[in-house]
């Protein structure tokens, strides 16, 4: 890999996508001018702590950052796994490392098994239970399935303090699928989380009343567990949130969360309040549509760029800035373009505009997976 081959960006945003894009296509990376202007510059510690975690999953990477951690130079190793603990910055939830892993574990030399702590729900990024909701069955579709993939929550972690657990595992394949998911189809039930840890086991209740108060005009089929972890597996802060999930007949997955404000900051949030606007941000993703949430747009688009060399088709409700973001760097760094085609309102009969997204897989081929 010569100089002419290393990627060159400015700025903190989008490091994740960069690092993850850079390793699974064996591209080095280098980042300049991270918050130079800011009065505390360069790396923050969940950046690092992100870098940490990159550096543990692969073997023979090389990382370089300056002294004041505004540059970073990343030339990739390979994707290894194993068995594998990683402590995370409590300053982002488990998401923000877990969003990361999905996208890589499939691509291993041997199958991933990690324990990750740290802060499971939180306002900023997607919580755990909404990855697990919602990731898996995703990468189902493509062909990574099986009894060792799972996500499991040990304990739960409340900002600012954390204190959670998860296990995450997922087994190897060689090649992905091409998927055809064009039709999302009509929704058959609700489900949904609401869980409290450190407050009165009523507040979970309270909010499944509320929440269910607005989605039983929609749908009788709603369950709604209530999960109240008590002493250590509660971890070190209070709070409280609630996840929610519309499954469709062919099962698409749509999901919304909410999480109270972390203790000591902001005002206090009613469980009734709390609940009610889950369910409102649970409609509005049904409105926005599509086969796969705003969530997981991005792990959607990179399993079809790495699927065979054959047509993929997924619809997606409007594209998030991020899954925006995200293309211009599949185009850098496999030269791959999206054919986007968008349909109106009319045409689908239902919700929002929504996009059609068809690409030919560059037929990435898994060269670390050991053959048996």
């Amino acid at each position: 890999a010569g100089e002419a081959q290393c990627l060159s960006y400015t700025g903190c945003n989008f490091l994740r996508q960069r690092l993850v894009l850079a390793t699974l296509s064996g591209r080095p990376l280098k980042i300049r001018k991270i918050r130079s202007k800011e009065e505390d510059p360069g790396l923050r510690d969940f950046e690092a702590s992100f870098i940490r975690l990159i550096d543990k999953v692969t073997s023979g990477s090389r990382i370089e950052i300056n002294q004041t951690g505004t540059t970073l130079y990343y030339q990739p190793g390979l994707l290894y796994g194993g068995s594998l603990e990683h402590d995370c910055s409590p300053s982002r939830s488990i998401g923000y490392f877990l969003e990361s892993l999905l996208c890589l574990a499939p691509f291993m030399k041997h199958p991933l098994k990690i324990v990750l702590r740290g802060v499971t729900n939180d306002q900023v990024d997607p919580s755990v239970d909404v990855l697990k909701a919602t990731a898996l069955p995703l990468l189902k579709k493509f062909g990574i399935d099986g009894e060792s993939l799972e996500i499991k929550i040990n304990r739960r972690g409340m900002p600012p303090k954390g204190g959670g657990e998860i296990l995450f595992a997922c087994p190897v394949r060689k090649v992905l699928q091409p998927v055809q998911f064009t039709d999302p189809g009509k929704i058959k039930r609700i489900r949904g989380t609401a869980y409290s840890v450190r407050v009165s086991p009523q507040i979970a209740n309270r909010m499944v009343e509320s929440a269910r108060g607005i989605l039983n005009k929609f749908l009788p089929d709603i369950y709604i567990y209530t999960d109240h972890m008590k002493g250590v597996s509660s971890g070190k802060s209070p709070g409280f949130g609630m996840c929610l999930t519309a499954e469709t007949i062919n099962g698409t997955i749509l999901s919304a969360e909410l999480a109270s404000n972390p203790q000591g900051q902001g005002a206090a949030v009613l469980p009734e309040e709390l609940g009610q606007n889950c369910a409102k941000l649970l409609l509005e993703e049904v409105y926005r549509g599509g086969c796969v949430d705003s969530t997981n747009q991005s792990l959607a688009l990179l399993l079809m760029t790495l699927g065979q060399r054959d047509v993929s088709k997924v619809l997606l409700g409007p594209l998030s800035p991020y899954t925006i973001e995200f293309l211009r760097h599949l185009r850098s760094f496999f030269q791959i373009m999206f054919k986007i085609e968008t349909k109106t309102a009319e045409e689908e009969h239902m919700g929002g505009e929504k996009v059609l997204m068809t690409c030919v897989g560059i037929g990435f081929c898994n060269l670390s997976k050991t053959i048996r």
